[in-house]
């Protein structure tokens, strides 16, 4: 596939070398790359996370009493929900913070009722942890650690200090001879319960035999290599595919590495296998057999014990069942784990009778890059009014008449050729609408930044195609793809209000959406060995709302990616569906949160995106030949350090 971006017959190759070695920052063209002395835009050491949780820890130690800086730390000062945090809990802390504070998960937490029988104020503050030191029976602590998890001294523990990372110091907290005696007796149930639980997973295990123990296992390392970050916890154990800490397959450990928890078990007897891999690998699985790979991300900083997979099947199940008609899943016949088998591919086949219906989401809370699936509502005042404002901004620019994004799709459908023939400034009318789109929603969502990505050549793509040139695929990088990035003027106060850096931010945006692009590709293709052996993840097929996504990617941080919404869409190619191939999305650094009626409008607005790329697609495989050649380092840098304000 030649580069349409790169393609210039009037350089000589030394000529033609030069220029790839020169930087693609917008303020930086014609410099050669990588000679800048230091980087023109620093990131403070804290930004993101660390930040983020050095403030938390200051106000939970301003907290006026210790419930108060409790609900601080598992919330993160209001950025997660508490409930994430309350599964990331190994059970000697899930039950002191449950005898101490009355917060559980489970929702049988012993509140303050029991307080009530207890004589005197005093009586009571110590009753809930807040006794003075010299009344306490044993002083334990709790403290945040630098992954963001509230951690705890329980009686068998010793200093935080000497087990933790921790982001401040810790918080005393008395506990009584009350909780002592209420805390003993909630850690041997506890313990009852788990130890009931690793035996069924072991017996669970043992049935699937050895075969079928190694197919577990083969899925679950594809499953870490294919899937987003995630840190998932059993016990004090970490498991996680997440940059340098990884202990599973991911971007650090290859394949088969020794270190990965998974590789490793695949030569050693069950029975020599530990209490925290026997839950990892049949957790994963019960997950993975609910709905793919991704439904690992909705357990993200949890603990992977089968009470936590039960209460998010249960979820699911009962959020599935909400949707009118199909037949409904019954509850799991007992908590064991081969009844949650039977009740997770019930779930997996209710969800595949629902997508034609209702429209699926996730919520992503950024700090803790926690999943929750969704099933959304229908389309009210908002969403129309947004969508109607959409078309108005689009409609008068194309050649289309419609009052909904679904009849604008459907006049283009009906005389589509403009698509591949130049448009206005733009060499082809897919640029255009692209642009036009993407502009319009920038301003229709109030959003900082709104793009959408895609292939630059669907001309190439339908020749590969036809001859099965997989291989051939699998070679192609960035450049084969494109990503229009439009940013609100006014953002450029988010960056010291320099329009130079805004254009340099937005075309960092849009080199990360062609990675994307490269990224998902080839996860629709039949899986040679020249694609399995590629980097990628699943394409995603369901839209999502970020809050707080500002905390890990380094790009997000730089950029201020604080709220958006992804709505990737799918593509048919000579009859070949290729999901997650365009998308819309759309950031604000600031201000409130997306919210499920944007979301369904953006998605809709996506889906004509997608609706006019699926007609170019058609148009070169009738003999169509165009490239997208729009988009690049040098339109950014016109369009909006140059552009007139």
């Amino acid at each position: 596939m030649t580069l349409p971006i790169e393609r210039d017959t009037g350089l000589s190759r030394k000529a033609a070398l030069a220029k790839a070695r020169q930087s693609r920052r917008p303020s930086r063209l014609g410099r050669r790359a990588g000679t800048a002395a230091e980087p023109d835009y620093p990131v403070a050491e804290d930004a993101g996370f660390p930040g983020l949780l050095k403030r938390v820890w200051r106000e939970a130690s301003a907290a006026p009493d210790l419930p108060s800086a409790v609900d601080t730390l598992l919330t993160l000062a209001g950025h997660v929900p508490a409930d994430i945090q309350l599964r990331a809990l190994p059970v000697a802390d899930e039950c002191a913070l449950k005898v101490l504070f009355g917060r559980s998960w489970r929702g049988d937490g012993i509140e303050a009722a029991r307080d009530a029988e207890v004589v005197g104020d005093a009586e009571a503050a110590r009753a809930i942890g807040a006794a003075d030191d010299a009344e306490a029976a044993f002083l334990g602590e709790v403290g945040l650690n630098t992954s963001g998890r509230v951690v705890l001294r329980v009686p068998s523990k010793g200093p935080l200090s000497g087990a933790e990372e921790l982001v401040g110091g810790v918080l005393r907290v008395p506990w009584s001879g009350r909780d002592l005696a209420d805390y003993q007796a909630e850690l041997a149930r506890a313990t009852a319960r788990l130890r009931d639980s690793v035996a069924d997973c072991r017996a669970w295990l043992t049935a699937a035999g050895p075969d079928g123990r190694r197919d577990m296992l083969e899925t679950l390392k594809e499953a870490a290599r294919r899937t987003a970050p995630f840190v998932l916890y059993s016990g004090d154990r970490q498991y996680t595919n997440f940059r340098d800490r990884n202990t599973l397959t991911g971007k650090t450990l290859w394949p088969g590495h020794p270190d990965c928890a998974l590789s490793s078990l695949a030569p050693i007897p069950l029975e020599l296998w530990s209490d925290s891999d026997v839950l990892m690998v049949t957790c994963l699985t019960l997950l993975v057999r609910s709905a793919g790979f991704a439904r690992i991300e909705e357990a993200n900083g949890t603990q992977l014990t089968i009470d936590h997979v039960a209460h998010l099947l249960e979820r699911t199940r009962l959020a599935y069942n909400g949707v009118p008609g199909g037949g409904q899943v019954p509850p799991a016949a007992s908590p064991r784990v081969a009844a949650l088998g039977d009740l997770a591919e019930a779930v997996a086949r209710r969800r595949r009778e629902i997508t034609s219906k209702v429209q699926l989401y996730r919520e992503i809370h950024g700090p803790l890059m926690h999943k929750i699936e969704r099933v959304a509502g229908a389309p009210a005042g908002d969403a129309r009014r947004l969508e109607a404002d959409l078309c108005a901004r689009v409609r008068d620019r194309f050649p289309v008449t419609g009052d909904t994004l679904g009849e604008l799709g459907a006049a283009i459908a009906a005389s589509p050729g403009w698509l591949a023939e130049p448009h206005g400034e733009f060499g082809t009318g897919l640029e255009s609408l692209v642009h036009e789109t993407v502009r319009a929603a920038t301003a229709t969502f109030d959003a900082d930044f709104a793009m959408s990505r895609g292939m630059r050549s669907l001309t190439a793509l339908v020749t590969a195609l036809r001859e099965q040139e997989w291989a051939e695929i699998a070679t192609w990088d960035l450049p084969h793809f494109f990503c229009c990035v439009v940013p609100t003027p006014e953002a450029r106060r988010y960056f010291a209000d320099s329009p130079a850096q805004l254009a340099d931010v937005a075309w960092s945006m849009s080199a990360r959406m062609q990675y994307n692009s490269w990224h998902f590709l080839v996860g629709n293709l039949p899986k040679s060995p020249e694609i399995a052996a590629r980097d990628y993840f699943v394409p995603p097929t369901i839209p999502d709302i970020a809050y707080y996504s500002d905390q890990h990617h380094h790009g997000h941080v730089a950029a201020k990616v604080r709220f958006s919404i992804r709505s990737p869409q799918s593509v048919e190619v000579l009859g070949r569906a290729f999901n997650g191939f365009v998308d819309l999305r759309l950031l604000r650094c600031e201000g409130l949160p997306f919210d499920e009626q944007d979301l369904l409008a953006a998605h809709r607005a996506s889906g004509f995106i997608a609706k006019a790329t699926g007609l170019a697609a058609a148009l070169a495989a009738e003999g169509a030949d165009f490239d997208i050649t729009a988009f690049d380092t040098q339109w950014h840098w016109e369009k909006i350090a140059r552009s007139p304000r």
